[in-house]
């Protein structure tokens, strides 16, 4: 333990956390908190449970992802295309 740290002082940090956190959400915060050291332990081990869980190589063609350079899309204002009619009025719609 540390030093100069007792009961006393662990079950008023504890009542603190509860009082804080609640009892609806004390289950999920020790989760994460415990996933999380395991993560850490794992890393500084060296031993990683993922590694030795890898599935079986699949007989599944898989296809590559392409890495070609794209672009960049031009944002200059076009002019607006007008449709031919056989209408003789001017584009303003008005006619004189």
């Amino acid at each position: 333990m540390i030093p100069g740290v007792g009961l006393p002082e662990i079950i008023i940090v504890l009542v603190i956390v509860l009082v804080i956190f609640g009892p609806k959400r004390l289950p999920d915060l020790g989760r994460s908190l415990g996933g999380g050291m395991r993560e850490f332990k794992d890393s500084v081990t060296g031993s990683h449970k993922d590694d030795e869980e890898l599935p079986a190589a699949s007989t599944e063609k898989v296809e590559p992802v392409r890495t070609e350079k794209v672009e960049p899309v031009r944002t200059e204002k076009a002019e607006p295309v007008r449709a031919e009619t056989s209408d003789p009025t001017p584009a303003g719609g008005q006619s004189s």
